[in-house]
């Protein structure tokens, strides 16, 4: 690491943020960057965003707000477009933002340190250019372990495909000075698979920013559910969630008139889990398209319990960004995922909701009318709020990655 980082903690640092997600976007990943980057001007740091953007006509945009900048750099589109397409833009993405950003006011700009944000796995090139050019330290934040996860959802063979991410992923990891991961289990896999690399690794516990509830898009009161215990799912509903056990899970509950199933969100996987629903002529289930972030606590505040489901392929953990949502707002969760998963232990051993990990239909109804059976339980909300506050806060990630800098 370079010697440049020795008293970055005992000062105000320029920071370089790097990410794919950043409001206007709705994704939990752009209210994630939204909230560390704002935590982190709190603290005191001047912050400089980099952000793609396909839509933008010239190199660059600048948005300047106090000690934030927001500059959104010209380069392919890679969201909403097909697996080889993105594939071909994201091997693109490095160079086009390091060609925009010569092209900006930035070009010369230096910075005390670097933080970029993973997914994607595309940025180390550019990682790599801008660490040399302000010779500082940096710190990935990584969110998502690919390729290995296509290939546990079957999306990827381990073929010559497959290695070439390998490759790619490899050399992101090799810029990284620290690497914040979300759970225990995914040291261990990177003490398998990258004994070799030098970089730090640390659990970094993913983070969300207090939110006042506020008037929402959806009024539960003026829908089908009105007046039932509502099961919640927010956010992505797509090929790595394995949302069909929830539709099975809500046929399985159709007679009982007190519960409903509501579906916000976007993704690959909507109209597969919208046909299944009306195969079946479920009544108890709305679906709704995503709404801003600053509406989900008002609609969580209409609920009863929230969803997560993970696809039991997966092998790696990670803490769903929904999960912090519901932690935050109260929520008690029911959580359907992949066995082994850090989730499991921690919903157990804090106990905020159910867990099933065996895929079992059976045994998820069994513990949804367990956690339903007695509306919103006051004390297991309590210690749902506890949680969010003393362990997922932006407060304490920006305060673990600013003091990873002082690490040798």
């Amino acid at each position: 690491m370079s010697g440049k980082s020795t008293d970055l903690v005992d000062r105000i640092v320029k920071l370089v943020v790097i990410a794919d997600a950043y409001p206007p976007l709705r994704t939990s990943a752009a209210v994630q960057i939204r909230d560390l980057v704002s935590e982190m001007v709190h603290q005191g740091h001047h912050v400089t965003l980099l952000l793609p953007d396909a839509k933008i006509e010239k190199y660059w945009d600048l948005e300047q707000n106090g000690n934030l900048e927001v500059l959104r750099l010209k380069a392919p589109k890679t969201k909403d477009i097909g697996y080889v397409r993105r594939a071909i833009a994201e091997f693109m993405l490095s160079s086009a933002l390091y060609k925009a950003l010569k092209r900006s006011p930035f070009r010369d700009r230096r910075w005390d340190a670097l933080v970029w944000y993973s997914p994607s796995i595309f940025f180390g090139k550019l990682v790599k250019k801008l660490k040399w050019e302000s010779s500082c330290p940096a710190y990935l934040i990584l969110r998502d372990i690919f390729p290995e996860w296509a290939v546990d959802m079957g999306l990827l063979g381990k073929g010559i495909i497959y290695r070439y991410f390998k490759t790619v992923e490899k050399f992101q990891y090799r810029q990284a000075d620290t690497i914040g991961v979300q759970t225990s289990s995914n040291i261990t896999y990177f003490k398998k698979e990258h004994g070799d690399f030098s970089a730090r690794i640390e659990v970094l516990d993913n983070w969300l920013s207090d939110s006042e509830v506020t008037s929402c898009s959806i009024n539960l009161s003026t829908t089908n559910l009105s007046g039932r215990q509502i099961f919640v799912y927010t956010g992505n509903i797509g090929i790595a969630q394995g949302m069909d056990i929830l539709i099975d899970l809500a046929r399985q509950m159709s007679l009982d008139k007190s519960i409903g199933f509501l579906f916000v969100g976007r993704g690959t996987a909507v109209e597969q889990i919208k046909d299944r629903a009306a195969r079946f002529q479920l009544d108890n289930i709305l679906f709704h398209d995503e709404i801003t972030p600053e509406e989900i606590p008002g609609l969580l505040s209409q609920c009863h319990a929230g969803l997560i489901a993970l696809d039991p392929r997966h092998r790696n953990d990670n803490i769903p960004g929904k999960f912090l949502a519901y932690m935050q707002a109260g929520l008690p969760v029911l959580a359907t995922i992949n066995e082994g998963n850090d989730l499991e232990t921690m919903i157990q051993h804090h106990q905020v909701g159910e867990v099933v990990t065996n895929h079992s239909l059976e045994e998820l109804t069994d513990k949804a009318r367990k956690l339903i059976k007695h509306g919103r339980d006051q004390a297991m909300s309590n210690r749902c709020r506890v949680l969010a506050r003393e362990r997922f806060s932006s407060a304490a990630a920006v305060s673990q990655i600013i003091a990873s800098f002082n690490c040798k």
